[in-house]
């Protein structure tokens, strides 16, 4: 049942993305075999898909290599779902969280990419998993950014640690860390600066909060999610690729998954970057993250 909620959620949520993949999908209903015809036809959706290139080639080669010559039938459609799922499938689903001390989860991306908004529906999402959830405001150069981090902290009744406008960040995640640890919080959430990965100074001030905070609690930053914002599609993949080698990620959360037929992308990123999909944001309500699960994807992708 959890499965079939979970699925109806991304089924409704990916809609714009499903609307693309559905010429996907239409192919496994042609009569005929499965030719060069078939195979160049299935590139080019995969590729209209935001599917990416390299992602798009392996598949076409696997569909070549196992159905030349036979009937297009459902088994076609099921090997190509399952290449799929193998392409974004990962063991590191969720937060891992840390049996002793605070778990510190840092939040980067670029402005505009759903940042404080997806560190909002993380902090509620802990919230239901039954922990104290402290948010470090450490975006401080922007007044705006800490003000909106202040006002979804209210709503949701966690605690917030901050410092006026211009401060130094990673002063403001030492006192975060401080806080957290002789106050007893299961969770930190250290919101970043929403960095251009073209600014080198402000990469460097993510990695000095990150040296902070990791001298602070052991073995911090536990988590290291990056938020990259789904309309983007392929685009993505650049600024991501920047904030990998700066910061160590350990995963993705892919915002405004409900507003884009970029979607497919999501098949790019975990190829070229390696990264996870730990979770994706479905809608404007702050219980709208959920775990990605890429079998509930796929099959929403293809419903």
């Amino acid at each position: 049942m959890v499965f079939r909620g979970l699925f109806e959620k991304i089924k409704q949520g990916l809609a714009k993305t499903r609307d693309v993949f559905s010429g996907v999908a239409s192919l496994f209903r042609l009569k005929g075999r499965v030719d060069r015809n078939f195979l160049d036809e299935l590139e080019k959706r995969l590729y209209l898909a935001d599917v990416g290139t390299q992602a798009t080639a392996e598949i076409v080669e696997r569909v070549r290599q196992a159905f030349l010559d036979k009937e297009i039938s459902g088994d076609v459609e099921q090997f190509v779902k399952q290449q799929l799922k193998e392409l974004i499938a990962s063991s590191e689903a969720g937060l891992r969280y840390q049996s002793g001390g605070p778990t510190v989860i840092m939040v980067a991306g670029v402005n505009g990419s759903g940042k404080t908004t997806s560190i909002a529906k993380l902090a509620y999402r802990c919230q239901q998993e039954g922990k104290r959830v402290l948010v470090a405001a450490c975006d401080t150069f922007r007044a705006a950014a800490v003000d909106q981090l202040t006002i979804w902290s209210q709503r949701l009744g966690c605690e917030i640690v901050k410092s006026e406008q211009g401060a130094d960040p990673a002063s403001v995640a030492h006192d975060a860390c401080e806080k957290a640890k002789a106050r007893g919080f299961d969770v930190l959430i250290v919101d970043t600066a929403g960095r251009l990965h073209t600014q080198t100074h402000l990469m460097r001030e993510l990695e000095k909060i990150h040296r902070v905070v990791s001298r602070q609690i052991e073995g911090a930053p536990h988590e290291v999610l990056l938020v990259l914002d789904a309309t983007n599609g392929q685009n993505a993949i650049a600024q991501a690729e920047m904030f990998k080698k700066t910061i160590h990620c350990t995963g993705i959360i892919l915002a405004k998954l409900d507003g884009t037929a970029k979607g497919g992308a999501i098949f790019a990123i975990k190829q070229k970057l390696g990264l996870p999909v730990k979770f994706v944001g479905l809608g404007e309500k702050v219980e709208d993250l959920e775990v990605f699960d890429p079998d509930a994807y796929i099959e929403a992708l293809f419903s």
